[in-house]
């Protein structure tokens, strides 16, 4: 049969044109996919060929002549292989999708420089000056140069041509400039600013007050204006200025009563010494907390402030004023504070009090020159740090304490010129050593002594009143009878005292 079949010449004739069908279909198809992919459609499609489905039998040689198939399209032109399909255009890539693959990256390009940290937030920079104000200047530093130059046209006597330094604009830059104006830097802004006002010595002299001045400078620490000619005293409140620990306004010619705006403020250091003050010295002036109190040479009167134990004071110069009544006892209260005192050149009067005693740390006590009276107490031999203690010129009496001699620390006691009638051995040892000066008292077998006939008057016009104070807060560590004229003289010391140093006009 298959031999039958390849002689049959229909067979033969069929299978040249069913090969070229196949090829016109194909070249047709791949013709219309040409034309959808590269997206020129539009044209109506054309017709497709027959489907032969319903004869199963023509794709197999025919035994029988099947019947004529339709005639089939004009063959195509002989179909060049297609070129190869254009690359079509790059659509948006889906959100869905995977988007293709980039292309191949470029080189990287170098990293530009990294940027400069910024500033830390704090502190936070300070804005630039405006242009009014030269640069370096704050606000508050122009401010004070208008102050000081209002206040220098004040000022009429300027003997040591200091406020021609007070010109332009370099306050707290040049040295040079705006003499006695102190100059710092803030904890919190790191700002100069002006901390303190020195004209010591400047001998300024015009038609100002404190508060042309001070009202100005309300963040300075201290003031101070010794050996001018200020006379029109403070009224502005000190504390409107909370910094203001150190005031020294002495040798001036200040007058009234004390300064009580002062007693408003947080001073440390008040001296008011060498000036024209007069009244009461107010029981408040001991509730500052003061370091260094110095009233000495005005006019105050009236009594000691009974509360005068209730400050923390370490040097007290009460000297040279008109102060009358006793030592108040609250002294005892300045135990553990209190170095030095002059309470010298007053009126006091009364027994002295045996408190005095309990003041271990105190080096210079001096009363001198005043009306105080009785036996020296006991308790006096508790001085263990005295160094220099001065009674000369009092009404004191009595037995001068073997207790008071034996302290170790002492080279200077001065006991002369009152009415002491006894000294015993150890005081002994200390005159031959030239450390206790008796001299004008009523001790009969000493030299340089008063008349008998001014002992007995003084004793027959001032009653011995003040009780004999034997009491001993302490322990004493050597008795008058251990003590011989042997011992070798104690060195007097050269120490340098505030508050001696006070009663004197003192230049910085």
């Amino acid at each position: 049969m298959e031999k039958n079949i390849s002689q049959n010449p229909l067979y033969s004739f069929t299978i040249p044109i069913i090969f070229i069908i196949f090829i016109s279909q194909s070249c047709f198809y791949q013709a219309i996919a040409l034309e959808i992919g590269i997206g020129i459609g539009g044209s109506p499609p054309p017709a497709f060929p027959p489907d032969n489905s319903d004869c199963p039998d023509c794709n197999q040689p025919p035994e029988l002549p099947c019947p004529e198939p339709a005639p089939p399209p004009p063959p195509p032109p002989e179909c060049p292989p297609p070129p190869p399909s254009p690359r079509p255009p790059r659509p948006p890539p889906p959100t869905s999708k995977k988007p293709p693959s980039p292309p191949p990256p470029l080189p990287p390009s170098p990293p530009p420089p990294s940027p400069k940290k910024p500033p830390r937030p704090h502190p936070r920079p300070s804005r630039p000056p405006s242009p009014s104000i030269p640069v370096g200047l704050t606000a508050e530093l122009l401010q004070n140069i208008k102050d000081i130059q209002r206040f220098r046209k004040l000022i009429t006597r300027d003997p040591f041509h200091i406020t021609d330094t007070w010109t332009g604009d370099k306050l707290c830059q040049d040295k040079t400039k705006y003499k006695g104006f102190i100059c710092d830097t803030t904890t919190d802004t790191n700002q100069l600013r002006i901390a303190g006002i020195k004209f010591n010595t400047y001998k300024f002299e015009g038609n100002y007050s404190l508060d042309d001045i001070l009202g100005n400078f309300p963040s300075i620490i201290f003031f101070h204006a010794n050996s001018n000619n200020f006379m029109k005293g403070v009224s502005t409140q000190f504390n409107k200025l909370p910094t203001l620990y150190e005031f020294d306004m002495s040798n001036n010619k200040l007058t009234g009563g004390f300064p009580k705006p002062i007693l408003s403020g947080n001073l440390t250091f008040l001296d008011l010494r060498f000036n024209q003050f007069s009244g009461p010295i107010p029981p408040q002036a001991f509730t500052l907390d003061l370091d260094v109190l110095f009233l000495n040479n005005n006019m105050f009167s009236g009594e000691i402030p009974k509360n005068l134990g209730s400050s923390p004071v370490v040097f007290l110069t009460l000297a040279n004023n008109m102060l009358k009544g006793p030592i108040p006892k609250s002294i005892s209260q300045l135990n553990n504070t209190l170095l030095e005192v002059l309470f010298l050149n007053n009126q006091l009067s009364g027994c002295l009090p045996s408190e005095i005693g309990l003041l271990k740390k105190t080096e210079i006590f001096d009363a001198s020159l005043n009306q105080l009276t009785g036996p020296i107490p006991s308790s006096f031999g508790c001085l263990k740090s005295m160094e220099q203690l001065n009674f000369a010129s009092n009404h004191l009496y009595g037995a001068v304490p073997e207790e008071l001699c034996s302290i170790k620390s002492l080279h200077n006691l001065t006991l002369k010129s009152n009415y002491f009638t006894q000294v015993g051995p150890q005081c002994r040892v200390l005159i031959d050593n030239r450390i206790l000066d008796l001299s004008m008292n009523c001790i009969i077998d000493l030299e340089n002594q008063r008349k008998p006939s001014d002992c007995t008057a003084f004793f027959l016009k001032h009653p011995r009143d003040c009780p004999a104070q034997l009491h001993i807060p302490c322990k004493i560590e050597k008795s008058a009878t251990q003590l011989t004229q042997d011992e070798p003289a104690r060195k007097k010391h050269s120490k340098h005292s505030r508050a001696y140093s006070a009663l004197h006009w003192h230049h910085h």
